[in-house]
C-alpha cells in the first residue's frame, strides 16, 4: 500500500513537472515569436526633447472596429535604431524653436535706413552750413533762392514718401548672400553722396564761399541726382522681375505634390523665397501620417523554401521539379499583394465615409442645441435665468461634447489629429457660433484641408536650407535645378524657360461671312 501510495505521488509529480516544463516552453517560444514580431511590425519613434509623443493612432494602421477605444489593448515595443516621418516634423520644430535670432535679419534694413537718413541730411546740411559759420559775408539772394527752396522741399518730401513706400519694410526672409542689385544702389548712393561731400569742402568749405544762390543750386542738384537713383532703384527692384521669362516645377520628395509657377528675371535665392510664399498658400499641408502603406502588406515577408533532397539520387530530377513548383507557387503568392493594397485602400475609403457621416449628423444636431438671442426678443420675451443665457465660448464648450466622440474618430481615420487639438477646435467652434456659421461652414476645416499657411504657427519662423550647384547669386537660367531642405522632406525646383512665340496676322474680309443652305429630298424644310 505505502509502495502504491510512493509510486502514484511520484507518478504525480514527475507528470505534473513534465506538464509544467512543457508549459514554460511553450510560452518561451511563444514570447520569443511576439517579441520579433513587435520588433519587425512597429516602427518606433524617438521622442524629442521637451515635446510629447504624437498620438498612437497615427502610427498604427486603422484594421479595426468602431469599438476600437473601449476594446483594444496596445502593447508597443522601442528600438533604438529607427525613426519615423511624425518624429522628423517634430524634431524640425524643436531645431527651429532653439535656434536663436540672427542679427543679420535687421542689418541691411538698418544700414540703408542710415544711409538714407544720411542722404536726405546731406542737402540741408549744404543750406545749413554757410548760415551757421560764415552768414555776415553772404551775398544776398532773393526770389531765385526762395523758389529753389520751395523746389528743395517738395522734391525732398517726395523722395522720403518714396524711400519710405520702396525700403522701409520689415523683410520677411533672410537671404544666405547679400542682394546683388540692393548693395548696388546702397553703394552708388554713398558714392554720390561722399563726392558730393568732397566737393562741397573743397569748393565751398575752404574757400568759404560767398555766393549762396550757387549753393542752393548745388544742393538742388544732390536731390536730383538722389531722385534719379531712386528710380533706378524701382525699376531694377519692383519692375524688372515683373515679366515672366521662366517656368518653375516645384515637386515635394516625400508625396510628389508638385506646382508650376511663372516667375521674372530673379536670382536663384530670390527665386526660392518666392516659391516659399507660393508654398505655403499653394501646396496641401504634408502630413507624414498619410505616406504609411497598411501594415498588413509592409509587414508580409518574402517566402522563401530550401529543398534539401533526402532520398535517393534517382529522384533528383522529380526534386527539382517540386521545388520549382513550390518557388512559382510563392511568387504567385507575392504578386497578389496589389490586390490587397487595393482592398486595404477600399476599406479605409468605406470607413472615412461613415464616420463623415457620422460627424455631419452629430454636428448638425449638435447646431441645433443653440440659438442666437435677438435684442429684440430680449426686451419682448419674459426675463430668463442668467444660467439660460451663455457666451460664445460657454455655448462652444456646451454643444462641444455630443460631437466630441465623432470628431475624434473622424480626424484620427483621416490622420489629421496632430493638427487638431481639443482647444483649437472649441476656438473654431467659439468663431462659427459668433459669426452666424452653418455646420458645414464649421466643418469645412476639417473635412477639406487647407493649405499649409492654415496650420502655421506664425510666431515661430520656418527654416529652410537652399541648396544648389551654383552660387545662390546667380540668375535663373534654363535647365537649372536647385532644392530647398527641410529635415523632413524637400521642395525640388526646375527651372524652364518660357518659349519664344511667333505670333501671325490673317485678315478676314467680314463682307466673306456667306452661306447658302444645301437642300435635300428627305429635309423638312
Amino acid at each position: 500500500m505505502d509502495n502504491e501510495s510512493m509510486y502514484s505521488g511520484y507518478s504525480y509529480k514527475s507528470s505534473h513537472s513534465r506538464s509544467s516544463r512543457k508549459h514554460r516552453e511553450r510560452r518561451d517560444r511563444h514570447r520569443s515569436k511576439s517579441r520579433d514580431s513587435s520588433i519587425r511590425d512597429k516602427s518606433v519613434t524617438i521622442q524629442a526633447p521637451g515635446e510629447p509623443l504624437l498620438d498612437a493612432e497615427s502610427t498604427r494602421g486603422d484594421d479595426r472596429d468602431d469599438n476600437w477605444g473601449e476594446t483594444t489593448t496596445v502593447v508597443t515595443g522601442t528600438s533604438v535604431d529607427s525613426i519615423s516621418n511624425e518624429d522628423l516634423t517634430r524634431l524640425s520644430k524643436d531645431l527651429e524653436d532653439s535656434s536663436p535670432l540672427e542679427c543679420r535679419r535687421y542689418l541691411a534694413p538698418v544700414l540703408g535706413a542710415v544711409l538714407g537718413l544720411f542722404a536726405l541730411v546731406t542737402p540741408l546740411a549744404f543750406l545749413a552750413i554757410p548760415q551757421l559759420l560764415w552768414r555776415d559775408t553772404l551775398d544776398a539772394c532773393g526770389t531765385p533762392c526762395e523758389g529753389l527752396y520751395i523746389s528743395l522741399a517738395f522734391k525732398l518730401l517726395i523722395l522720403l514718401i518714396s524711400t519710405w513706400a520702396l525700403f522701409l519694410r520689415s523683410p520677411r526672409a533672410t537671404l544666405p548672400r547679400f542682394f546683388v542689385f540692393r548693395c548696388l544702389l546702397l553703394a552708388l548712393v554713398f558714392l554720390f553722396v561722399a563726392s558730393y561731400w568732397l566737393f562741397y569742402g573743397v569748393r565751398v568749405l575752404e574757400p568759404r564761399e560767398t555766393d549762396y544762390r550757387g549753393i542752393v543750386g548745388y544742393a538742388a542738384s544732390l536731390v536730383d541726382a538722389l531722385l534719379f537713383i531712386q528710380y533706378l532703384a524701382l525699376v531694377l527692384l519692383e519692375v524688372r522681375h515683373l515679366q515672366p521669362a521662366f517656368c518653375l516645377k516645384v515637386v515635394r520628395t516625400t508625396d510628389g505634390a508638385s506646382r508650376f509657377y511663372s516667375v521674372g528675371h530673379l536670382s536663384i535665392q530670390r527665386a526660392a523665397v518666392w516659391v516659399l510664399d507660393q508654398y505655403y498658400t499653394d501646396f496641401p499641408v504634408y502630413n507624414p501620417a498619410l505616406l504609411n502603406l497598411p501594415k498588413s502588406i509592409l509587414s508580409k515577408k518574402m517566402s522563401a523554401f530550401k529543398v534539401y533532397n533526402l532520398g535517393e539520387e534517382n529522384n533528383t530530377n522529380n526534386s527539382t521539379g517540386q521545388s520549382r513548383a513550390m518557388i512559382a507557387a510563392a511568387a504567385r503568392k507575392r504578386d497578389n499583394s496589389h490586390n490587397e493594397y487595393y482592398y486595404e485602400e477600399a476599406e479605409v475609403e468605406r470607413r472615412v465615409r461613415k464616420r463623415k457621416a457620422r460627424l455631419v449628423v452629430a454636428v448638425e444636431e449638435a447646431f441645433t442645441h443653440i440659438k442666437r438671442q435677438q435684442e429684440d426678443e430680449a426686451a419682448a420675451s419674459s426675463p430668463k435665468h442668467p444660467r439660460e443665457v451663455m457666451d460664445p465660448r460657454e455655448a462652444a464648450q456646451a454643444i462641444f461634447a455630443p460631437m466630441a466622440r465623432a470628431m475624434q474618430k473622424y480626424l484620427r481615420a483621416t490622420r489629421q489629429q496632430s493638427y487638431h487639438s481639443m482647444e483649437s477646435i472649441i476656438n473654431h467652434l467659439q468663431f462659427c457660433i459668433t459669426h452666424n456659421m452653418t455646420p458645414k461652414a464649421f466643418l469645412e476645416l476639417y473635412i477639406s484641408p487647407g493649405p499649409t499657411l492654415q496650420y502655421l504657427d506664425n510666431s515661430r519662423g520656418r527654416q529652410w536650407t537652399l541648396v544648389s550647384e551654383e552660387a545662390v547669386t546667380a540668375s535663373l537660367r534654363q535647365g537649372q535645378v536647385f532644392s530647398l531642405r527641410r529635415l523632413d522632406f524637400s521642395l525640388v525646383v526646375t527651372v524652364t524657360p518660357l518659349p519664344f512665340l511667333h505670333l501671325g496676322e490673317e485678315f478676314v474680309d467680314p463682307k466673306s461671312h456667306k452661306f447658302v443652305m444645301k437642300l435635300q429630298s428627305e429635309t423638312s424644310v
